[in-house]
């Protein structure tokens, strides 16, 4: 006979707390002790409880390997199962140290789960035949639950759900962050609603009116933005630091349909210089919105909109100077009826040039940046996270903070923004259809290279162009993530053959490679890790995809919508075919209806700014790992990050425009909105 001491701590979130039974039984080697009632005087697993319970077990069932949970509701009538969120148990005995079963589930009906202690453990570590099948009793049971389908062909494949009321509860929002979400939709649709925009089918009367959209809810750079817009100065930032800082590239030879001539810019180049002579000197950019060449677009209020598909070349001013547009040509054909738009223009024609591109921009960066590249693949990363590691893999401890909520999100996407007679469907220039055409061209070129950071900017040119905030926030970031990852591969993994021998870790890279990419090997994702060093890049990949990256082309998005102008998510005329038309007038006609208008920045607004709950990047309250290496690695991990955080904020104060966006106290953990 022996007495154990059994720890038990429940979450403290609203109905974390139980009514029902809950008992323990110990697995250990030399078999499975009997039911072990946790129960004592007055109620027990309240929210936020931490709890002792004294038990006697009757035989030595030898050194521990698992604790099984059993939870039941009382023996009443009509009493059915109450949910619980738990924590942790601790086993506490004598000789020896506390033993820590890390769970952080929810416990729904009446059943039974299996614990381990919370030594991280890879599948060549686990040594006993008990251990290994409870490894794979967990995974066949989670591939059972969480499956694979397609929404849409040429995408990567999503959760297989039945509806958002239907996921299972350890995906979901908790309650509070459900509830917050929920308020804040409807309050902003009742205000514009009151105010008469909402149903507004007409157009704008005037700029002067559409400055009633920043008394929604302005921030200070919404404000920047309104007083802005129109320089070039800004237009051009917004490549570097804006919602869509991933095109911009730099220019050593022009495209042979963009036909600018030396004679077209010398009034921003300046005299002593050529177009060939910057070119050479790398000092010019381009901006190619090619991917939109042809793409079908959509009809709001009965009405045909319109896209463009344009080219846009920079030019980097000598000594630290502005990046400034020297040319904007609007399709990809050139010709007569496509003429390159210049800064010497008349005002209008050059304001409704740059006007075509930030409608490009908005069609590109909603479908390809934000949604693909931010929401669908990090699900992708998710799905096959929960389908393919066990909770005491060293990776699925690592990783778990950076998926949460990602599923239950990215539903609440296909049912609430990309489903027919939802947002993108009934006020976006492209619609489903174009929104879908795009990602599927997309899924056709999209490379590694394109999710690594440093590779990105390698290959795009852009190490060296100055103020380029997206850019030096995202490497300390990127290295911050790399440096932790490191350890906790060093921690796990001695050797790159330690890394082969990985048949779930194998198992997760080659899911994704086949669900998320389609088993395009031309696309340069493995399908498998063979090093150390492959292994940390493609982890480091992972985590800055769910977490910083998704921060920086999300939380933008309301700061450069709420002035509609600036990035209008519709046109409503064709694009010009020749200079000397455009007005004041003809502007406005071109931009988006008043009810389109209100409808995408009440969707922008809610997706920009986490409705309460928040994990930023870093802060890991549920305690996966256990063992003090991890645990010191973690700590290490987020003084990195505060001392990123201070050197962006000193920078910040020397900004006329602070880049906040990078700022780790601000980046969630994972894409949760």
């Amino acid at each position: 006979v022996a007495m154990i001491r059994v720890r038990v701590s429940t979450g403290e979130a609203f109905g974390s707390g139980t009514w029902d039974k809950v008992s323990v039984s110990i697995v250990g080697t030399q078999g499975e002790s009997p039911l072990l009632p946790l129960d004592r005087l007055g109620k027990t697993f309240t929210a936020g409880s931490e709890e002792v319970f004294e038990v006697t077990i009757p035989k030595d069932v030898g050194p521990v390997l698992l604790l099984r949970v059993h939870k039941v509701p009382p023996r009443l009538p009509g009493v059915s199962p109450d949910a619980w969120y738990c924590r942790w148990f601790q086993l506490e005995m004598l000789p020896g140290a506390p033993l820590r079963f890390p769970c952080y589930q929810w416990l729904e009906a009446a059943g039974s789960l299996v614990l381990r202690d919370g030594a991280a453990k890879v599948c060549w570590a686990d040594n006993h035949l008990r251990l290994q099948r409870q490894r794979q009793e967990e995974l066949q049971a989670r591939r059972e639950m969480y499956c694979w389908k397609t929404y849409v062909q040429g995408w990567p494949h999503c959760l297989d759900e039945v509806s958002v009321s239907d996921l299972d509860r350890n995906i979901k929002y908790s309650t509070v962050k459900a509830a917050k979400f929920k308020l804040k939709t409807s309050s902003a649709f009742t205000e514009l609603k009151i105010k008469g925009l909402l149903d507004r089918t007409g157009l704008w009367k005037s700029l002067q009116e559409m400055k009633r959209m920043l008394n929604f809810h302005s921030t200070p750079v919404a404000e920047y933005v309104f007083q802005h817009w129109q320089e070039d100065s800004f237009f051009a930032s917004q490549f570097l630091n804006g919602l869509n800082p991933v095109m911009i590239r730099r220019c050593h030879s022009l495209p042979k349909n963009f036909p600018v001539t030396d004679d077209m810019v010398a009034p921003v180049l300046g005299p002593g210089t050529s177009l060939q002579a910057e070119l050479e000197k790398g000092s010019l950019f381009l901006v190619d919105h090619g991917i939109l060449s042809g793409v079908r677009t959509n009809v709001i209020n009965g009405r045909p909109q319109f896209s463009a598909a344009p080219m846009t070349l920079l030019y980097q001013c000598p000594d630290h100077g502005p990046l400034l547009p020297l040319a904007i040509q609007l399709s990809q054909s050139p010709g007569p009826n496509s003429p390159i738009f210049l800064p010497g223009d008349d005002t209008w024609d050059w304001l409704l040039a740059k006007t075509w591109v930030r409608n490009a921009e908005f069609s590109v960066h909603e479908a390809l940046t934000h949604l693909l590249r931010a929401h669908l693949l990090p699900e992708v990363f998710a799905l096959a996270l929960l389908r393919q590691l066990p909770r005491c893999h060293p990776l699925f401890k690592l990783l778990i903070p950076h998926i949460r909520y990602t599923l239950h999100i990215n539903t609440l996407a296909r049912e609430q923004l990309v489903a027919p007679g939802k947002v993108v469907d009934r006020s976006t220039g492209l619609g489903i259809e174009g929104f879908s055409e795009l990602i599927q061209r997309n899924m056709e070129q999209l490379n590694y290279t394109d999710l690594c950071l440093p590779e990105d900017i390698k290959a795009r040119g852009v190490e060296d162009i100055p103020g380029y905030y997206y850019r030096d926030d995202g490497m300390q970031i990127w290295g911050a993530v790399k440096s932790f990852v490191s350890d906790i591969v060093g921690i796990y993994y001695p050797s790159d053959a330690a890394v082969q021998d990985d048949q779930e870790l194998q198992a997760w890279v080659k899911e994704i490679f086949v669900e998320g990419f389609l088993g395009r090997k031309s696309s340069g994702i493995p399908s498998s890790l063979d090093t150390q060093e492959a292994l940390v890049q493609y982890v480091t990949m992972v985590i800055f995809t769910c977490s910083a990256k998704h921060a920086a082309v999300s939380a933008s998005q309301f700061d450069s919508c709420v002035w509609m102008p600036n990035l209008p998510p519709s046109m409503q005329l064709p694009p010009p075919t020749f200079k000397g038309q455009a007005h004041a007038e003809s502007f406005i006609a071109t931009l988006p209806p008043v009810n389109a208008t209100c409808d995408v920045i009440i969707a922008l607004w809610l997706l920009s700014k986490e409705p309460g709950d928040r994990r930023p990047l870093g802060t890991y309250p549920d305690e996966h790992f256990t063992e003090e290496a991890p645990r010191q690695s973690i700590t290490a991990f987020q003084n990195h990050l505060a001392q990123i955080s201070r050197s962006i904020k000193e920078r910040n104060q020397g900004l006329p425009l602070p880049y906040t966006y990078l700022d780790p106290p601000t980046i969630e953990n994972s894409v949760s909105i």
